[in-house]
């Protein structure tokens, strides 16, 4: 990107449309594998996502760019972030995916992307009706 859209509000929705694509990722893998004999669960925890994101994540700071040349220092959304509940049994087969939660959490997930999409849209608008001189 330019480097007027390397905004932190920007890279901070940015980081928040990577973590809802990867809880998508994982609720569709619960939701495929509500049969599956010893399966269990995952979920994205938001905590290790925000942390990353906001540079908390064992007390570093994001590196600070100032040149081309520099080496960025944000983070990609791992794996880390992803949780597994190996505590609880749903069924007697050892499966403990839930599918009214599943969808449920599914449902939840859109309706976060779609308000961090309307974030990105007005920020972006407002860089146009800077453009513009309006």
């Amino acid at each position: 990107m330019a480097g007027w859209l390397d905004g932190p509000m920007l890279t901070a929705l940015e980081k928040g449309l990577d973590a809802s694509s990867l809880r998508q990722k994982v609720l569709s893998d619960n939701v495929a594998n509500v049969d599956t004999p010893n399966f269990k669960r995952s979920d994205v925890d938001f905590q290790t996502v925000l942390g990353s994101v906001i540079g908390e994540e064992g007390g570093d700071l994001p590196l600070k760019v100032t040149m081309p040349q520099h080496i960025s220092g944000t983070q990609n959304i791992s794996q880390k972030a992803v949780i597994t509940d190996q505590s609880s049994t749903f069924r007697n087969d050892g499966n403990n995916v839930d599918i009214e939660r599943e969808m449920a959490n599914v449902a939840e997930n859109g309706l976060y992307y779609n308000s961090v999409t309307q974030a990105i849209t007005s920020q972006l608008g407002l860089l146009r009706m800077v453009i513009q001189g309006k």
